[in-house]
């Protein structure tokens, strides 16, 4: 039996079992083993009923005494259980408990695991674990992140079945790299890391897999970075006129950008490929940026493009540029989903044949049928919504062209490293003077009826406004705001303004025209979910609301915040907390107080570390399992040098001890990265 066998193989899992494996992307052995768990259980003393503390995890055992349904819904009755131990009494609650009274026998014992409940003198546990009699696992037990049909027994026991048929002596890291810094052996770490013998065994061979992993991320972005660095690139225009251009803007540029402008420019004018990150905040001038390179490569001989995230924007950015560049006999053409085919097949001969110079567009840009007479500078926006795929294929268009790639998501230098190890990070830390800021409050729901006063002032007054909800729809699990129960509620208290939804589950072409409705000013309230964290620019809008802002976090907070405050009006932004407790409340704090986004990119990363803040798959970096960028920063640093050492000794991996750990850094970044 081998890792790469299905889980079919193990007792117990047939078709029904596995299709629910696979729901959590499970379907070999080696997938069995490499998800680990998000937690443990501590079930090395069985307690007594009269010595649980309120809150406690415990494990209890004693004879159940008692048994009933009760309820008013017949078809979902909650079953409760009385259970004795000899010191006491405790009740044992299931909701929906019909389908598991015939589990339970009076005058039988059986074990119980879960958290503990006392009041009042009275003893309970709500859901918890149970087996008959006093068989139930000791120990330090895993608990999985499992899917709805699968039982963490279940999936306990399939993974000690694995780790009894599956040899996991060999070691895929080079043996100098487990020596020098004290790894214990690769099947000791996955072992104790599944079911720890202590709490030390568990510490050990978290330490060897946060190192490995961390290691094969690193060198997987180093080989990226230096097969990049090491390709002959474009060398362009020392004297393209790009001065002159930038002269003619209708404002100056902040030092921020003259300092990003001089690093774009020393990169350009290299014969290495350029692969430059431009991290700005909301309003910063990444656009004028993105103007500048792009305008240099054009007057040097070659074509340019933008790719955006969305058609809307896409289509902001190809009308900015093209009243931009026209004056210089400079042609922009546009490549998205919504073209005619007649309309695509036209621009799609022009880019061909070199008669259009910049092309701005969507993920449209990186089909087959894209071709480039001279593509020399490829742009993306936004690039925390393409991955490092979308970003070879572009760069795929051209003979080795330079890459510019901007972010409006300030993210802490720290993980900029990480989320972006194979480019270079230019920040513009800079807002153009004048700027006003926006100012931001936070109020309860009970302060509502003020609120809405104060958004009829405002749109009363000419200007527009965001709604902005966690949820599409009403839950009935989460008392939250929802957008469509807020567009019925605002549209029915103000039928005085054009009120309209806009939400994820809308087809795009609806998305587009609701959006472009807004930005036209045909709309004043516009209700919607996050999808309009990058959105159009609309100067006008002067008043962001966000409902349950509790259920935001702070960088998604700041990027709903940019949407306003891009016009000459005064603006505005109302967070509304409906729970969250102390945490809600520090965020709103430091978001009243604070605009600059990488102060709250910070803050963000110390209160909910960085698997929240971001999926990092999203920026096109692989899912990490046990390693925590925020928490693991001396084992980054330490696993960062050991990739340098690595690739500078053997950029290709070649030797035959570093075969393992090519295989494991191909496999890590799902074989997307060719060796």
């Amino acid at each position: 039996m081998n890792l790469n066998d299905s889980v079919k193989t193990l007792k117990g899992v047939g078709d029904k079992k596995a299709a629910l494996l696979e729901k959590v992307n499970i379907k070999t052995l080696n997938q069995l083993l490499g998800y680990f768990p998000r937690t443990y259980q501590d079930r090395t003393n069985i307690k007594k009923i009269k010595e649980l503390v309120d809150g406690e995890e415990a494990l209890i055992t004693g004879i159940v005494t008692g048994m009933q349904l009760t309820g008013k819904n017949y078809r979902r009755p909650t079953l409760r259980l009385l259970v004795d131990d000899g010191s006491g009494l405790m009740e044992i609650i299931f909701f929906n408990g019909r389908w598991l009274k015939s589990s339970f026998k009076i005058g039988v014992n059986y074990t119980f695991f879960g958290k503990a409940e006392v009041k009042n003198g009275k003893n309970s546990m709500l859901h918890p674990d149970y087996s008959k009699g006093d068989t139930e696992e000791k120990g330090i037990l895993p608990v999985y992140p499992l899917t709805e049909g699968l039982r963490q027994s279940d999936f306990r026991k399939w993974i000690k079945e694995t780790l009894t048929l599956i040899d996991l002596e060999d070691e895929h890291l080079p043996k100098p790299v487990i020596e020098e810094n004290r790894l214990c052996p690769y099947g000791y770490a996955v072992k104790n890391i599944h079911f720890p013998q202590e709490r030390q065994s568990l510490k050990i061979a978290r330490y060897r897999l946060i190192f490995e992993e961390l290691l094969i991320l690193q060198v997987g972005l180093l080989y990226l970075r230096k097969g990049n660095v090491a390709s002959k690139g474009i060398k362009f225009s020392s004297n393209a006129g790009e001065e002159t251009f930038i002269a003619g803007f209708p404002y100056e540029l902040t030092a921020a950008q003259e300092r990003v402008v001089k690093e774009i420019k020393k990169d350009m004018e290299s014969d290495s490929v350029m692969n430059r990150l431009v991290q700005g905040d909301v309003g910063s001038g990444k656009t004028a940026i993105a103007e500048i390179a792009l305008f240099k490569a054009v007057k040097s001989g070659y074509q340019g493009t933008m790719m955006a995230p969305t058609e809307i924007l896409a289509k902001q950015h190809f009308n900015e540029l093209s009243d931009t560049f026209s004056p210089f006999g400079i042609k922009v053409g546009f490549l998205g989903g919504n073209l005619t085919t007649k309309e695509k097949k036209t621009v799609l001969e022009q880019i061909a044949k070199g008669e259009i110079d910049i092309v701005v567009g969507t993920h449209a840009l990186v089909q087959p049928n894209v071709v480039f007479n001279n593509l020399g500078m490829v742009i993306t926006d936004e690039q925390h919504r393409f991955g490092v795929n979308q970003r070879k294929l572009l760069s795929q268009k051209g003979n080795s062209p330079d890459m510019l790639v901007m972010t409006a998501t300030p993210i802490p230098r720290t993980l900029a490293v990480i989320l972006y190890g194979d480019l270079d990070v230019s920040v513009i830390n800079e807002l153009p003077p004048g700027r006003q800021t926006i100012k931001t409050f936070s109020i309860t729901d009970k302060e509502r009826i003020r609120l809405y006063e104060f958004m009829r002032k405002e749109v009363a007054s000419g200007r527009q406004c965001y709604i902005v909800a966690p949820l599409i729809e009403d839950s009935e699990t989460m008392e939250l705001k929802s957008a469509e129960s807020l567009y019925e509620e605002v549209r029915g208290g103000f039928p005085e303004f054009r009120v309209e939804l806009l939400h994820g589950g809308m087809k795009q072409a609806e998305k587009d025209q609701v959006m472009g409705n807004f930005a036209m000013g045909e709309v004043d309230i516009l209700v919607s979910t996050v999808v309009i964290e990058v959105g159009i620019n609309v100067p006008n809008a002067t008043l962001m609301i966000i409902e349950n802002s509790e259920r935001f976090g702070l960088a998604q907070l700041h990027q709903l915040r940019g949407r306003v405050g891009r016009g000459r009006h005064q603006s505005y932004c109302v967070l509304v907390l409906g729970g969250g407790g102390e945490v809600a409340k520090e965020r709103a704090k430091i978001m009243c107080q604070s605009a600059d986004g990488f102060y709250i990119s910070e803050k963000d990363l110390e209160l909910r570390g960085p698997g929240e803040i971001f999926g990092t798959r999203q920026h096109g970096i692989p899912d990490l399992k046990v390693a925590d960028l925020a928490k693991h920063t001396k084992i980054l640093a330490i696993s960062q040098e050991k990739a340098k050492a690595l690739i500078g000794k053997d950029p290709q991996l070649k030797k035959p001890e570093n075969a393992g750990l090519r295989e494991k850094v191909q496999g890590l970044f799902n074989e997307s990265l060719t060796l």
